[in-house]
């Protein structure tokens, strides 16, 4: 089995390198996703400028290779180039936030996947949910940093593409999107519906004393896409 694995939190993110952890035992992996953070950016491709791909390494010494283009970009470009043959499967992730609610066209992690379905390939979009309580963690100078638990989450991705091997995707369905929280009381996988909770789109004036016009939307943590 070829397994294609991309992100939109770019390709230096912990999460790719958790995602390619979870089933390199399953498959053959190949890593290829943006050179930088592409969150939110929905499935846009670029049509209207040259890419550029580039070799890297993964914190584990592995062979990844880098994309200077949007999420979506970075799966055609895998698929499409750097495999000898189309993927079995694409997995997007592990995204940092989740990606639970109606508003998932947005989420460069959920729209990589769904740019893999259009090329007839099935996919997974994985995230993890970031708890503010018990993830923000101090060193000892003080400085704040984000603890990344993906235990769980490899877990369920590693189980989730097994079944997949041995059963394949259910009638109808070619792509899977899996939350998994950093706090659980449970390891059982449940199947859900999205979320009516929106994005809040309320615009922030960041005015500054130069009366320079500078506006922002305010994102809470974990509505990272």
């Amino acid at each position: 089995m070829n397994i294609l694995i991309s992100n939109d939190d770019g390709v230096n993110a912990p999460g790719i390198l958790a995602a390619k952890q979870a089933v390199e035992d399953l498959a053959n992996v190949y890593v290829v996703a943006p050179d930088k953070n592409n969150s939110s950016v929905g499935r846009r491709i670029s049509l209207f400028k040259h890419l550029k791909l580039e070799s890297c390494e993964l914190e584990d010494g592995s062979k990844a290779y880098s994309v200077s283009g949007s999420p979506a970009d970075a799966v055609i470009v895998g698929a499409d180039y750097v495999m000898d043959e189309k993927p079995d499967l694409v997995i997007t992730g592990i995204n940092q936030g989740v990606n639970i609610s109606c508003d998932v066209t947005s989420s460069g992690t959920v729209c990589a996947a769904f740019e893999a379905v259009s090329m007839g390939i099935p996919a997974i979009a994985v995230s993890l949910f970031i708890d503010p309580k018990t993830s923000y963690k101090q060193d000892e100078n003080g400085e704040w940093y984000v603890d990344y638990d993906f235990t769980l989450a490899k877990k369920v991705l590693h189980d989730l593409v097994l079944k997949i091997i041995d059963k394949g995707f259910p009638k109808d369905v070619d792509l899977f999107n899996l939350n998994v929280p950093t706090n659980h009381e449970s390891e059982e996988v449940k199947i859900t519906n999205l979320s009516h909770n929106m994005l809040d789109k309320k615009v922030i004036d960041n005015t500054d004393e130069e009366k320079s016009e500078i506006f922002n939307y305010h994102l809470e943590e974990n509505q990272k896409k």
